[in-house]
This record gives structure tokens, sequence and C-alpha cells, in this order.
């Protein structure tokens, strides 16, 4: 199990990594906020892992908080691009 956890973790690291370089040079803000969504999505998949991994199940409700701050700013940034807020595309 020690080494499936440590693969899950390379992986959603490696992610990460992507994620933040699709944030940083994204063509267009939309694209940017959808890089956003899944950065904060991946970072609860790996605050999920870690909580496996160290058997304390109070990091799960920290990854619910994040996950909603996440779902919350999607939405944030999306009702700025509906009452058009400035576009880049």
């Amino acid at each position: 199990m020690d080494t499936v956890i440590l693969i899950c973790q390379i992986i959603m690291g490696l992610a990460l990594v992507l994620t933040f370089v699709r944030v940083v040079r994204g063509p267009s803000l939309p694209d940017r906020v959808v890089a956003l969504e899944l950065f904060s999505t991946t970072v609860v998949g790996l605050v999920g892992v870690y909580a496996v991994q160290s058997g304390v199940a109070s990091f799960l409700d920290a990854a619910i908080v994040i996950a909603l701050m996440g779902f919350l700013a999607a939405i944030g940034f999306a009702r700025f691009l509906e009452r058009g807020g400035p576009r880049d595309d």
C-alpha cells in the first residue's frame, strides 16, 4: 500500500506542476479558470491520499473545505466573466 500511495503522490505532484504551468501560460482567462479548478481538485486528491497514508480522518475535513473554496472560486470567476469582465480570448 505504501508503494501505491507514493505513486499517487508523485503523479498528483506532477499534475500540480503541469496545472500551475497552464495557470501561468494559459492562452485565455477561461482556460486559467479551468486550470485553477483542476488545481484545487488535485490538491483535494492529494490531501485525501495523505489522509489515507497518515490514518488521520481530520484531513478529510480539510479536503472538504478546500473543495468548497475551489467551487466557490470557480463560481466567482464565472460570474465575473458573465458580467463582461476583461477577456483575452
